[in-house]
């Protein structure tokens, strides 16, 4: 489990670096991102949390490194961030013309259907593949956390929820919080898992939450002036069925914020601290 490096800057006393790696699951290349802390002492020894971003449609690794702004906080907390790509790419690769279906598109589900099942098991290669490769190549602890934007919130909610014993927190700015009934979800979860809409409920974090047992901490940011607001993210239905099944979700309505990454950089901090009280808490 190789990977390559691709480019290393220095950010904030930190190195923000970018690598290549070929992807056991998703029969490819992939690349992700990483911004590792470095003690001022230049001590290699320490171990860190590690926070996962997964990114929105249409993105790569590179806009979360490039536009939230996270690097000054996480040095100083010390937490490694991972951006990994939004799905697999390359000229073999299944794709589909809208932007909202295929490459840059891969929703972080396991697809099930052709042609997409061969290369989309972006749920797997971000529970499984990708922290093993983190965590045989870098200075981590055994804390993890998970979050994300718009598809890449409905990503780190449902990773979270499917898996509470590998994540202490999550996270989400504008997640799609209810795909089988948004368009956006619809289309790709028809076209990844097929037509038997109860296998969809596996990846509806609206649904998941309403069946834990296990209560992760959730953190949901939300500007009232997103675009995508009342017909593809939904969050009143993931907060209803919180409430109903007494899940503590914090959901967060902020005046003024549409669905643009200046929001993001906006709350940023408030997101890093928010995980920081978990992924850096001491047990006794």
């Amino acid at each position: 489990m190789s990977i390559e490096l691709i480019n290393s800057t220095k950010a904030f006393d930190g190195l923000q670096q970018q690598y290549r790696h070929s992807s056991r699951l998703l029969n490819c290349p992939m690349v992700f991102s990483v911004f590792l802390p470095q003690d001022k002492e230049g001590d290699t020894i320490r171990k860190y949390p590690v926070l996962y971003w997964l990114s929105g449609l249409t993105c790569t690794d590179e806009n979360f490194s490039q536009k939230a702004g996270a690097q000054r906080l996480a040095a100083e907390l010390g937490i490694i961030l991972v951006v990994p790509d939004t799905s697999p790419r390359g000229d073999g690769v299944a794709d589909d013309s809208a932007y909202d279906l295929g490459q840059g598109a891969g929703f972080y589900v396991n697809a099930t259907q052709e042609p997409w099942r061969q290369h989309y098991r972006m749920y797997d290669y971000i529970v499984d593949e990708l922290p093993q490769l983190i965590e045989m190549h870098f200075p981590t602890n055994n804390r993890r956390g998970i979050f994300g934007h718009s598809m890449g919130g409905h990503g780190a909610l449902v990773i979270g929820m499917r898996n509470p014993q590998r994540y202490q927190s999550v996270s989400a700015f504008s997640p799609i919080c209810n795909p089988i009934a948004c368009p956006w979800g619809e289309k790709a979860l028809g076209a990844y898992l097929g037509a038997d809409a109860q296998s969809w409920e596996n990846y509806d974090a609206t649904v998941l939450i309403g069946r834990a047992v296990e209560h992760l901490p959730i953190l949901v940011s939300q500007g009232d002036q997103d675009q995508f607001l009342g017909k593809q993210l939904k969050p009143h239905a993931l907060q209803i069925a919180a409430e109903a099944s007494g899940y503590p979700l914090k959901l967060e309505h902020h005046q003024g914020y549409d669905h643009s990454y200046y929001f993001i950089a906006s709350f940023i901090e408030e997101h890093l601290r928010f995980h920081a009280d978990f992924l850096l808490k001491i047990d006794a």
